[in-house]
């Protein structure tokens, strides 16, 4: 396991501090070790990941932190600011359906996988702050998962547990416990850091590809905007887009579209529509297109030319918009808060720049590539409508999951 320092991280020692005084006041004691998980940026890749396509994500500079130290008494104890207390039992791992869709299910997910795998768990007491806000787009929950993965690989293994396994035990939390179907998309890029594109061919062994790209040497900042909707009941939403996909699938006798030619959905689409409904169809047919996409954009920040990673995340956005259709939910026609901050966004753009739906969709954020040149009238254009503090400049983090060396 990879060990950064305070400097490295471009982290604020204040909020260190902040850090250590909450959980003195809480557990009564001073806490030994660190650690942190940050957010991620998803750049290209859009909802492919569940079916083993390919995607492009960025580790950001938000992330979550906590204050820890072992423990003897048998329990998991997470208290996060402005949440109640956790409390595990270590040696009670099944899952509780009362727990589903909350943080004690994605700790008691994350040590039953960790001991599933062969892995030592223990007890542990933990104090954790974070400003990857929830439904922000940047993934809090995979941000929370890989930071308990990271605490027990650092307190009882040794940081020997790769980043890669602590992804895939984290997607199994939120799966299995939590109840929601993700990807492993927003895990692995959490937990890996950097810019990376990653191929989910073979989920067990994905293929992880660091790439490198300098966003203010080309000029322009990343700026992902919160619409501040709400996420409450979108579980279905999210989980209707893997399980259409895979009904076209299905219907080439397939389990996952990344098995099925774009040519054998074209020439089958009058059968199609009439099998599985024409979202099915235009959502493959976003996955089809999806993928080359992403090999576009590794390609483009190869050869250095920035306006082709531009026109590549164009591109995916309406690709998304159109025909993948996550910018809204359909039960809630008048809350269409991401269409209004994509409008919004490409009129203060002025035709340059880069922007699209970002991550999961539906009540979310929107992500967008600025020249340093429009950034002051960017921000302040996005907050006008979605009000202040709703519009982050972002840097990309080049580690994941760590220990942190004050």
């Amino acid at each position: 396991m990879t060990k950064a320092t305070l400097s490295q991280l471009c982290a604020d020692r204040e909020r260190y501090d902040g850090l250590i005084k909450m959980y003195g006041e809480h557990f009564g004691s001073a806490p030994g070790r660190f650690f942190s998980a940050p957010g991620r940026s998803e750049i290209c890749g859009n909802h492919t990941d569940h079916n083993r396509g390919k995607v492009m994500a960025a580790a950001v500079n938000l992330d979550v932190i906590a204050a820890v130290e072992p423990a003897s008494d048998g329990f998991a104890v997470v208290k996060s600011e402005g949440y109640p207390e956790d409390r595990i039992n270590i040696a009670d791992l099944a899952v509780h359906p009362e727990e589903k869709n909350t943080s004690a299910a994605l700790i008691r997910g994350v040590l039953a996988g960790l001991s599933a795998n062969g892995h030592k768990i223990g007890a542990f007491k933990a104090y954790t702050r974070s400003d990857v806000l929830k439904g922000s787009g940047l993934s809090s929950s995979a941000a929370f998962e890989v930071l308990i993965g990271t605490i027990v690989n650092g307190l009882y293994n040794g940081g020997e547990i790769s980043p890669v396994e602590i992804a895939k035990i984290a997607q199994y939390a939120e799966n299995v416990y939590f109840g929601k179907p993700s990807g492993l998309m927003d895990q692995m890029a959490s937990s890996v850091g950097g810019f990376t594109k990653i191929d989910f061919a073979d989920p067990e062994n994905p293929v992880i590809e660091s790439v490198s790209i300098d966003l203010a040497a080309h000029g322009h900042s990343l700026c992902i905007t919160d619409t501040r909707g709400s996420h409450a009941d979108l579980t279905p939403d999210y989980a209707a887009i893997p399980a259409e996909m895979r009904a076209v699938a299905e219907f080439f006798g397939k389990n996952y579209l990344r098995e099925v030619p774009r040519e054998e959905i074209i020439g089958n689409l009058a059968k199609l529509r009439e099998s599985v409904g024409d979202r099915a169809v235009l959502r493959a047919l976003h996955f089809e297109d999806e993928n080359p996409r992403v090999d576009e954009l590794a390609e483009a920040i190869e050869k250095g030319d920035f306006a082709a990673f531009l026109d590549v995340i164009n591109r995916s956005g309406e690709s998304s918009y159109k025909y993948l259709q996550n910018v809204y939910a359909n039960a809630c026609p008048d809350e269409q808060g991401v269409s209004v901050a994509l409008y919004l966004s490409k009129s203060l753009l002025g035709g340059e720049g880069a922007s699209r739906v970002h991550g999961g969709g539906f009540a979310g954020t929107v992500q967008a590539f600025v020249p340093k040149s429009r950034l002051k009238d960017y921000v302040e254009g996005m907050e006008s409508v979605f009000g202040a503090g709703s519009c982050y400049v972002l840097n990309v983090r080049p580690f994941g999951g760590v220990e942190v060396t004050l």
